[in-house]
């Protein structure tokens, strides 16, 4: 029988009749489907509805409009002041919070808090609230490739690896897809499941629960062969320590000529050199999205110094790992 899913509650999340308004807080360097998983649904609620039952607002850090990562800039409705009147704020992150959200940011929604319902934090927008100690003493979520340095930095959080979390007046999704769910759930709870389910229809998606792993979310290409899949899950949970090929040839019951024949045959690659390009591109998004010193990001990407990592990168990505810093 199937697990039922959890129910969540909040102040945003019951039975309504009244419009609900959201500002999007939405902070430089984030994703565009992250919005749009965001508004999307809310939008479609309202076109099936026949009414505005839900309303928004993007704000931004300057009040113009912002970068995306694609490239595109977001119109904004003006600075965080003019989020006031919305019902729950929303911040929306992705690369490099900390210069996106500087201190006074911070101090801002720290100081704005409680002029709203509920708070919430999609991808890295949960760092942001963090900072301005938001979520102390609340559980919540924040993307998979930041859980482990999220909980280290703040323990004063019950850091959970759900697809979104509710806690009382916050709330937190791990990135675009859980942010869909959120909003999913944000529906059937205020207008019921047959709702709900119209949207998902409109988007050729189904909800997913919040309490489900985001890593269930991460399954190979079904395409793949189901050992190179299998292989591929040990590389991934191994990042900081690298199995030779002939390990995992073993460990999933084939000799280590079969595996590079089927690695081959499937990614055009060997197993080493996914398994390295999988630690590079670990070790780039740590370079990129923390402070940690090159050291420390060598040694949670498997290799043996910074030295190393330098000219495994450079002979990767053609540049050191040091002018992504600059």
């Amino acid at each position: 029988m199937a697990k039922p899913a959890k129910i969540f509650t909040g102040p945003i999340f019951s039975a309504a009749t009244a419009p609900l308004t959201l500002a999007l807080l939405v902070l430089p360097q984030s994703s565009i489907l992250e919005v749009a998983s965001t508004l999307d649904p809310l939008r479609s609620a309202n076109r099936h509805i026949g009414h505005e039952a839900y309303r928004w607002r993007v704000v931004s850090p300057d009040g113009r409009p912002v970068p995306l990562t694609c490239g595109i800039e977001l119109p904004s409705n003006g600075p965080l002041t003019a989020a006031e009147g919305a019902d729950a704020l929303v911040v929306i992150a992705g690369f490099q919070q900390w210069q996106a959200a500087p201190q006074p940011l911070i101090r801002d929604l720290a100081r704005n808090a409680p002029r709203f319902a509920a708070m919430g934090g999609i991808d890295a927008g949960a760092w942001v609230l963090a900072r301005a100690g938001l979520l102390n003493g609340y559980k919540a979520t924040v993307h998979w490739e930041d859980l482990e340095d999220f909980a280290s930095q703040h323990p004063q959080i019950d850091v959970a690896p759900d697809r979104f979390v509710i806690d009382r007046n916050r709330f937190t999704a791990g990135g675009a897809a859980p942010a869909c769910d959120l909003m999913l759930h944000l529906i059937r709870a205020r207008h019921g499941p047959a709702l709900a389910l119209q949207v998902a229809a409109s988007f050729i998606t189904t909800a997913r629960d919040g309490a489900e792993p985001q890593m269930a979310a991460t399954k190979p290409d079904p395409r793949l062969d189901t050992r190179v899949a299998s292989a591929i899950a040990r590389m991934e949970a191994r990042l900081d320590a690298p199995e030779t090929t002939a390990e995992i040839a073993a460990a999933i019951g084939l000799s280590p000529r079969r595996l590079e024949q089927i690695f081959y045959e499937n990614l055009g690659l060997t197993p080493a050199a996914h398994a390295l390009g999988l630690r590079l591109a670990a070790a780039r998004r740590m370079i990129n999205d923390t402070r940690h010193p090159l050291a420390e990001v060598a040694l949670r990407c498997g290799f043996s110094s910074a030295s190393s990592l330098s000219r495994a990168f450079r002979a990767q990505f053609g540049i050191p790992p040091s002018t992504l810093r600059h």
